[in-house]
């Protein structure tokens, strides 16, 4: 029976039950190994510094929303417009993010509510190409604003970014006057649009639709700018501050109107949109 011993040892999936990917996190703010099971029963925050992880549409939508919401489907846009490579081809860089995310672009709308308010909800994945917006990220905005109006309720946006996406050339920094029209659409229609910044919201992203909500809502010490703070140095030749361009530097100086621990998000915006759009008297 050696031989059956033999293809036993061999099988790889023999080994995989204990591996530290599999049972543990690693903090990337204190490095302190955390079980996987506590990180997410937490919200993906660290309960040993309070460091608020990265998280993609699927963990928000099921985080904020009541259960019943409908996802979006993704616009169809030209994927490859200016035919550009780097050390890869564009396509083969969408296709790579489209299998490690599942999700066919950066920007992921639902149609839900929040306590039976309600809402159209966007969220964009910075594990896709950096949450970078082209395109896609455009049309999909402009989808959710345009669905928001067409149901009556508020659009909410949830923005992770490292800017416009670079592949696209101008055809991604259109996407800023784009979504700023659309933004414009919304407030005449009489509807809310209120905005939650999460860890990285840089570039083109800030520059248009992140800082232009009724309500500016931050999760806490997310990164939040337009150029870095290296770029921003060395063109001033000063040093700046300790803790520029985080949240709580921003909410200090006027930027922004509060900065929610992810555990109170649900119920902060509950309220936020309850406030903006009260429910008609029975």
């Amino acid at each position: 029976m050696s031989w059956i011993n033999r293809v036993r040892n061999a099988l790889p999936f023999t080994k995989k039950e204990t591996t530290a990917e599999t049972l543990w996190h690693q903090c990337p703010s204190c490095k302190e190994m955390v079980f996987i099971k506590e990180w997410e029963e937490n919200l993906s925050v660290c309960p040993r510094c309070d460091h608020h992880g990265r998280i993609g549409p699927s963990e928000r939508f099921e985080q904020i929303l009541d259960a019943g919401f409908i996802l979006l489907p993704t616009p169809g846009v030209p994927e490859d417009p200016l035919k550009f490579r780097d050390s890869k081809r564009y396509p083969d860089r969408i296709k790579a993010a489209r299998a490690s995310t599942g999700d066919q672009d950066a920007l992921i709308n639902a149609r839900g509510a929040i306590d039976d308010v309600p809402l159209v909800m966007g969220v964009q994945n910075f594990a896709f190409m950096g949450g970078s917006m082209g395109m896609g990220v455009g049309a999909a905005f402009i989808q959710g604003i345009n669905d928001a109006i067409a149901h009556k309720c508020p659009y909410v946006i949830f923005t992770a970014a490292g800017g416009a996406r670079m592949q696209e050339g101008i055809l991604s920094l259109m996407q800023m006057p784009r979504s700023t029209v659309a933004i414009q659409k919304l407030h005449a229609a009489g509807l809310p649009y209120i905005v939650v910044l999460t860890d990285p919201t840089t570039g083109g992203v800030t520059a248009s639709y992140a800082m232009l909500g009724d309500i500016q809502i931050s999760e806490p010490n997310a990164l939040i700018g337009f150029a870095g703070q290296r770029v921003i140095e060395s063109t001033i030749r000063e040093k700046l501050p300790e803790g520029f361009q985080r949240a709580e530097y921003l909410l200090d100086h006027g930027m922004l109107d509060m900065v929610v621990h992810r555990s109170e998000l649900r119920d902060t915006l509950a309220r936020v949109i309850g406030y903006l759009t009260p429910r008609a008297a029975a």
